[in-house]
């Protein structure tokens, strides 16, 4: 059994106020027991364009935000999943959107890569994104041990391709991190029905910290951050506005689970091999 927090923040474009937020939330998760916290995507900068991202990058080990996320998770011994970071990609003119997480001696275990990247026009709205334009795409999936299982990591768009999960399971994830930043329209119709489905067809429990409010660049998000276990059950939820929640991951009871109900052994069709990250 082990206790974890998701955060839902409303990020904006200044660097330093949003990090003063994330430490009083981060400060509020380890009050409430928690052994690993999670931050939203874009925790520490949404920009008033999209391209204001390439300005606040930071070199990969190095920068202001990730050294706010070393500091913090020492002084508060509390692991930390930072959503997503930019970080710099050498000769490119795009970023990493890139979730680090750090253990409680403030060390990086852990970087995964956005993989799939948001390029869509919302239906029925004036409204469109194209994060590849600023984005360059990951390709490695990364499974890591933390206090509270074993965690397979993605990034709020992923979330609507289910072979990754499937992926991430196979190699042994038993809660699934979702961080995000979903917009209002998408999220009203498929928030909730997307993290309880890949719950409940991968047997795992999934943590979504997620963005929420109108933001500094007039954008506004869909909050409604979520934990729900392996039965697609909501243990815990924030619907609008920055604040906490907590649950318990009861992992012995997941494996019992899923050794009753052998859904994952009982597929018959395979899934092309994904590179994993080493750990």
């Amino acid at each position: 059994m082990g206790r974890i927090a998701a955060i839902q923040m409303t990020s904006g474009h200044r660097v330093e106020e949003n990090l003063a937020v994330a430490r009083e939330l981060l400060r509020a998760a380890k009050d409430a027991g928690a052994a690993v916290a999670c931050l939203p995507e874009n925790f520490a900068f949404l920009g008033l364009q999209d391209k204001d991202k390439l300005a606040v990058a930071e070199s990969d080990g190095d920068g202001p935000v990730q050294a706010f996320l070393g500091a913090t998770a020492r002084e508060l011994g509390l692991w930390i999943l930072a959503g997503s970071v930019n970080l710099r990609v050498d000769a490119t003119d795009r970023v990493a959107n890139a979730a680090l997480l750090v253990d409680a001696q403030g060390r990086r275990v852990a970087r995964y890569d956005k993989i799939h990247l948001f390029d869509v026009a919302i239906p029925g709205r004036d409204e469109q994104y194209r994060e590849s334009r600023t984005v360059m795409p990951g390709r490695r999936i990364v499974v890591v041990d933390t206090p509270v299982g074993r965690a397979g990591l993605s990034v709020c768009y992923d979330v609507r391709f289910p072979e990754l999960y499937r992926e991430l399971v196979a190699q042994g994830a038993e809660w699934l991190a979702v961080p995000s930043a979903f917009t209002v329209p998408t999220g009203r119709a498929h928030w909730e029905v997307l993290m309880r489905a890949r719950a409940i067809e991968n047997l795992c429990y999934v943590v979504a910290p997620a963005q929420s409010g109108t933001h500094s660049n007039g954008r506004e998000t869909y909050g409604d951050t979520l934990i729900v276990d392996y039965w697609g059950q909501v243990l815990a939820r924030r619907d609008r506005g920055a604040g906490v929640v907590v649950a318990d991951l009861d992992l012995d009871q997941l494996a019992q689970t899923r050794a009753r109900f052998p859904v994952l052994q009982n597929r018959r069709l395979e899934t092309p091999r994904v590179a994993m990250e080493p750990v």
